[in-house]
């Protein structure tokens, strides 16, 4: 069974960065995604990433700003976050997925329990 779990998360000022990883039970070269969900909102996502690290994609919202990578070597995957905003506070959890690279969180079978990120103003 595979276990996700997530860490990184905290307080950060608006404008600043946060890097989240995503850490495996065990061998991992699976696609992995990124998702978040605030406070009385649906689970959006963020960004994920293949199995092999060559294909990323992103929501517009986080373009330019998230960076998703992976360390395979590590069984561990990377949310670098810059220029936050407070819209950008959520629970944001990582995933995998044996489909590949999708937008749908129905794509993702196993899940993390989540890293809480708050950005102030």
């Amino acid at each position: 069974q595979v276990q996700l779990v997530e860490s990184g998360g905290g307080l950060v000022q608006a404008g600043g960065s946060a890097t989240l990883a995503c850490a495996a039970s065990g061998r991992t070269s699976y696609a992995m995604g990124w998702f978040r969900q605030a406070a009385g909102k649906e689970r959006e996502f963020v960004a994920a990433i293949s199995g092999s690290g060559g294909n990323t994609l992103y929501a517009d919202s986080v373009k330019v700003r998230f960076t998703i990578s992976r360390d395979n070597a590590k069984n561990t995957v990377y949310l670098q976050m810059n220029s936050l905003k407070p819209e950008d506070t959520a629970v944001y959890y990582c995933a995998l997925s044996y489909l590949g690279t999708y937008y749908s969180s129905n794509a993702y079978v196993y899940w993390g329990q989540g890293t809480q990120v708050t950005v102030s103003s």
